[in-house]
């Protein structure tokens, strides 16, 4: 499992090929975005471009990084080995159909990374086979093993969490840029406020995030304010809708 592949190069598998490369291991991506792949070859880490049997042949485990669109087309006539592994990263594509193109290889998984799983601490839900995300990335990310296929759908719904987030802290850091006339310190200020609870906060097993909450949110505080006015205003009624319907929106003919 020392040779890793890349078919598809872009924003998820660039921050990917460079941890694992950065870990000695042997990387070589595909010309799919040439720009990325240069890039990644000027990083010096040692990364190398091939032609997409190119990667197959070069590696022992394959990552799947291509548009759900397009993947079927990409890896169309590739030859592969019976003693690979494949890890897919694309949403809406079965474990079922990546087999059915990629004989005779039956080690298949998927997971969903972001690009911070660079610098660690990736939360990576896997169904399929497990073992080549926690060998390559389990040290420094949690793996999180699923039994059914069509959890990952509900994670992938999920991870869109982040750009709601993102828009709330947004929408804060503008109205403290309106009360003290500077962008900048308002945006520093709300980012590296929540930035900061989170990453000292245990986030091992369920129940923390409440707790956090709670430790925060106590009697007559300017927090304790916040959660009962996002409360009273509905501000969350129509979240596990929302998440549904994304979910929903992945899955085949919806």
């Amino acid at each position: 499992m020392n040779r890793v592949g890349f078919l598809g190069t872009g924003h998820i598998a660039a921050p990917m090929a460079r941890v694992l490369a950065r870990k000695n291991f042997s990387v070589t991506v595909s010309k799919r975005n040439p720009q990325v792949a240069a890039g990644l070859v000027a990083d010096g880490l040692g990364i190398r471009v091939a032609s997409n049997q190119g990667v197959v042949d070069a590696s022992d485990v394959v990552f799947l990084c291509l548009r759900p669109a397009v993947w079927a087309d990409a890896v169309a006539g590739l030859t592969w080995r019976d003693d690979q592994q494949i890890v897919s990263v694309m949403s809406g594509v079965t474990l079922a159909e990546i087999a059915q193109a990629c004989p005779p290889v039956t080690k298949i998984s998927a997971t969903i990374p972001y690009g911070f799983v660079e610098q660690g601490n990736c939360p990576l839900p896997v169904v399929g086979d497990p073992s080549a995300v926690q060998a390559l990335f389990g040290d420094e990310n949690p793996v999180l093993p699923q039994t059914e296929e069509t959890a990952l759908r509900y994670f992938f719904a999920a991870s869109a969490l982040v750009s709601g987030v993102l828009e709330m802290l947004e929408t804060s850091g503008d109205w403290l840029a309106g009360q003290i006339g500077d962008a900048d310190q308002a945006e520093v200020y709300v980012a590296n406020m929540v930035t900061g609870v989170l990453s000292n906060m245990d986030k091992s097993r369920a129940g923390r995030l409440a707790d956090e909450k709670w430790a925060l949110a106590t009697p007559n505080t300017l927090n304790l304010q916040m959660v009962e006015g996002l409360k009273r205003d509905g501000a969350f009624d129509q979240l596990p809708s929302l998440l549904n319907q994304i979910s929903a929106s992945m899955e085949k003919n919806a």
